[in-house]
């Protein structure tokens, strides 16, 4: 017998491109929010718009490791509740084909997304994470050239004031500009120009030249009148402040690799603290892990709504349960880190807790005759959708009694 049949091939076709879908929409939903919040801070700050999609590079394997079990869940779900809405899977399953039997390209797809989650939290999340906060240092210190605002006052090194009106081809050109330079002598120049551009040395990294055209320098030395010059180009030398030096990565949890976690947590040099918060980032990275491979089964329980009933119920409780095991997981991790419980048993525990459940509503459906496991939440949906169609169409009729009654 072939290991894929056209039954394989079928499924795998109507899982992939409902997956895709949901992994592009997720991810995108989560940068568009954080790309707002970067464009605000960026210019805040003064860098160059470049850097924002620099960070949300940076910031994608944390959402894709989002996405990827949400995209992995409804794309079975929705693949397994097309098959039924259709009867197919009626077909299928009186051909001999048992939930399980269907179920051998989801399990093969969530091994490869399980991998693949694995290597994205446990190598590429960590370096990724480092350099998004190594682009967030250099730009509030100025080390990307974001040092100068336009529009403000900007003081170097305490004796140079500088402030320009606008900035144009990303900074390649400035008009309006004002220096005032305080010398060592006590002499100040007042410095105004049309236009500018800065300059790098080559010999000297840590001075460039304001290049100044068409301006006026104001020369007012200590018990003298002060005296006025006009020029055409002018080269104004200025010293960049000393930038700290970024950290090197390490020192935050979330920055770690598995090996590192796994040399740290074991290590007897390490503090019990450093160890007990390193343990739980460890098990909160596995079991987000591990609980892909019991997606497939949660999304075939949901997938399959009662007979005579098209209610869509089913995607939304799958995304809710998704949703708040992740934030379960989010709060052991922290509530571990504090060292009020053990790392093992604060992530662990909701795991057991909630593969079983996945593990009782599969059953149910696969192997219980007749068994519906969203069967209740179905009647219960639609006798609370009945009680509030009575109650609006109530209300609506008690409006138009006073309205009739009013108009009388």
């Amino acid at each position: 017998m072939k290991f894929f049949t056209a039954a394989d091939r079928y499924i795998f076709r109507l899982v992939l491109m409902p997956m895709l879908a949901v992994f592009v929409i997720a991810a995108s939903l989560l940068m568009v929010d954080k790309m707002l919040r970067l464009f605000e801070f960026v210019s805040t700050e003064g860098g160059p718009v470049s850097v924002v999609f620099k960070m949300l590079a940076n910031l994608m394997p944390e959402y894709a490791s989002l996405a990827i079990p949400l995209g992995l869940m409804l794309g079975v779900l929705l693949a397994f509740r097309k098959l039924a809405m259709s009867s197919e899977l009626d077909v299928m399953r009186a051909v001999g084909l048992s939930y399980t039997r269907l179920l051998r390209v989801p399990f093969l797809m969530a091994l490869l997304m399980a991998a693949i989650n694995l290597v994205i939290v446990g190598y590429v999340q960590p370096m990724a994470r480092y350099y998004y906060e190594q682009l967030d240092f250099e730009l509030r210190t100025g080390a990307l050239g974001a040092s100068i605002k336009v529009g403000e006052f900007n003081t170097l090194k305490d004796r140079m004031s500088l402030r320009i009106e606008q900035s144009r081809e990303d900074g390649h050109e400035l008009v309006g500009i004002f220096a005032r330079v305080t010398e060592a002598n006590g002499e100040v120049l007042s410095i105004s120009a049309r236009r500018g551009r800065f300059l790098a040395l080559q010999e000297n990294l840590d001075t460039v030249i304001l290049r100044l055209t068409d301006g006026q320098i104001v020369q007012s030395p200590k018990g003298l009148t002060p005296r006025v010059l006009s020029f055409s180009t002018h080269d104004l030398p200025i010293d960049l402040p000393a930038l700290e030096k970024f950290r090197k990565r390490g020192g935050r949890e979330r920055e770690y690799v598995l090996p590192e976690l796994l040399k740290i947590g074991w290590d007897k040099g390490s503090s019990e603290h450093d160890k007990t918060v390193v343990k739980a980032s460890l098990n909160y990275r596995l079991v987000e892990v591990v609980m892909i491979l019991m997606l497939p089964l949660l999304a075939v329980a949901l997938a399959v709504p009662p007979k005579r009933s098209s209610s869509s119920l089913g995607v939304f409780v799958s995304i809710v349960m998704v949703v708040a095991y992740h934030k379960v997981n989010e709060y052991g991790q922290s509530v571990a880190e504090l060292g009020r419980i053990d790392p093992a048993l604060a992530l662990w525990v909701p795991f057991t807790v909630f593969a079983g459940m996945i593990a009782w509503m599969y059953y149910t459906l696969a192997y219980v005759p007749g068994g519906q496991p969203i069967g209740a939440l179905e009647r219960f949906a639609a006798t609370l959708g009945k009680a509030i169609t009575r109650l609006l169409d109530r209300t609506a009729a008690q409006k138009g009694t006073r309205k009739s009654e009013a108009d009388a």
